[in-house]
């Protein structure tokens, strides 16, 4: 009877520690108070608002900022790299490796100059496109076979000034319909975790 117990419990954990349920999603941005509110942060701000919404909290660990959400028996791990976005490729690579989560179940969020503001598009793969932060990943993880949520921020820019513009503050129309874009990049989020990558890109993008 006893044996019989143990299986059942070892069984149990099993189901809980199922690599396919286990999900990384990193958003990227740069730490401290000068860049909270940039257009280059707006993977910390999808990821702070979930976190408010479901009344998570981050907890500062190594290479990042961490909390776990519970979804619909799926476990999403979310990560805020506090290694700068230049290096954020050292937070991914250590975290999927210490969670045992499969490069498939990876998702990064990163600001994009080429979708005008609030475009939100999914992807299986491809370049970095110039920004630095996929840039490192990249490398990291010797592969550009990633998803990533790409929020478009525009680029309202003149000639040499794309720096200061994703590293420049959101602008009132901007913060204005903000919400409702968060809200349907965490929908994309929930759908990435439970209903897979190409059902979520039908579903969301260029939303």
């Amino acid at each position: 009877m006893l044996s019989f117990f143990k299986k059942l419990f070892s069984k149990e954990e099993e189901i809980q520690e199922d690599p396919m349920k286990k999900f990384l999603v990193a958003g990227l941005g740069n730490i401290g108070p000068k860049y909270h509110n940039t257009r280059h942060n707006i993977g910390f701000k999808v990821l702070d608002t979930l976190a408010k919404e479901e009344d998570l909290t981050f907890e500062t660990k190594k290479l990042g900022d961490i909390t776990t959400y519970k979804h619909k028996g799926r476990t999403l791990i979310l990560l805020k790299p506090n290694t700068y976005m230049n290096l954020s490729g050292k937070a991914v690579r250590y975290w999927l490796e210490k969670e045992k989560v499969p490069l498939e179940n990876l998702l990064v969020i990163t600001d994009d100059i080429n979708l005008t503001f609030g475009t939100i598009r999914l992807k299986s793969k491809g370049s970095a496109g110039g920004h630095n932060g996929l840039k490192d990943i990249e490398t990291q993880l010797n592969t550009s076979k990633y998803s990533r949520f790409r929020f478009g921020v525009g680029a309202e820019f003149s000639k040499g000034r794309q720096v200061d513009y994703v590293l420049g503050e959101w602008n009132d129309e901007e913060e204005t319909t903000m919400p409702e874009r968060l809200e349907k990049g965490i929908a994309l989020i929930k759908s990435f975790a439970t209903a897979g990558l190409a059902n979520t890109m039908n579903t969301f993008n260029g939303k």
